[in-house]
């Protein structure tokens, strides 16, 4: 199952992605801890040139986050992140979510993120959690804690015999890292957090997460 991120409701007519995974070569994973810092954020990095943006359920100030920057950063294409529970997959929607990463799975979980109608990353670790979801018809799945869970040459060795898995690999992912995960044919993006380092945040430093975002959207290359 593959499901195309739908159009911001202030711009119907806009052509939505082939899949989350085509997007960018990185999405971002931002904590916010304040959400008046959401919407310079979201646009220093779509400046960047990072439109996928996931913000985590780690906080309050989250779901006011995805909430800001869903309505007044065009460009951003905001999804929510560690939804855990079906009642998380609610409340993003309602915040105005326009895709959904988990850092698991369950049934209850999957049944409500297929029912939102958005597209959506199920996580996994295992061999077995790849089965099970491609048999549920689940095939872009986001494979975390990527590095603490085998990295690049346990995805490489999930390529031959599960080539219709894709995979969002996040936990642990450097800039350095990255294309090695990049060059995998069965990964689509990657996670990471490393263009929105909390020193800046903290300071308010928009033009350095724009240059760390540039830095990253450039290993599409």
């Amino acid at each position: 199952m593959t499901s195309s991120v739908p159009p911001a409701a202030s711009s119907p007519a806009a052509a939505p992605a082939a899949s989350v995974l085509d997007l960018a070569p990185v999405v971002p994973v931002v904590v916010l801890h304040d959400a008046a810092d959401a919407v310079p954020l979201a646009r220093a990095l779509v400046a960047g040139g990072l439109p996928a943006i996931e913000v985590t359920l780690r906080t309050p100030a989250a779901l006011e986050s995805i909430r800001a920057m869903a309505a007044e950063v065009p460009g951003a294409v905001v999804g929510a992140g560690t939804v855990i529970s079906p009642e998380h997959v609610r409340e993003t929607v309602a915040a105005g979510a326009r895709f959904l990463v988990s850092p698991g799975w369950t049934d209850a979980l999957l049944e409500a993120m297929k029912a939102s109608g958005l597209p959506f990353l199920p996580g996994v670790s295992t061999t077995s959690e790849v089965v099970a979801l491609l048999e549920r018809g689940v095939n872009e799945m986001k494979f975390f804690p990527a590095e603490a869970a085998g990295g690049t040459a346990y995805l490489k060795a999930l390529s031959a015999p599960l080539p219709q898995a894709r995979f969002c690999p996040t936990g642990g992912i450097s800039l350095a890292s990255a294309p090695s995960y990049l060059a995998l044919p069965n990964v689509g993006c990657v996670g990471g957090s490393w263009m929105v380092p909390g020193d800046a945040v903290a300071a308010k430093d928009w033009d350095r997460v724009a240059r760390l975002a540039a830095e990253a959207a450039a290993l599409a290359a």
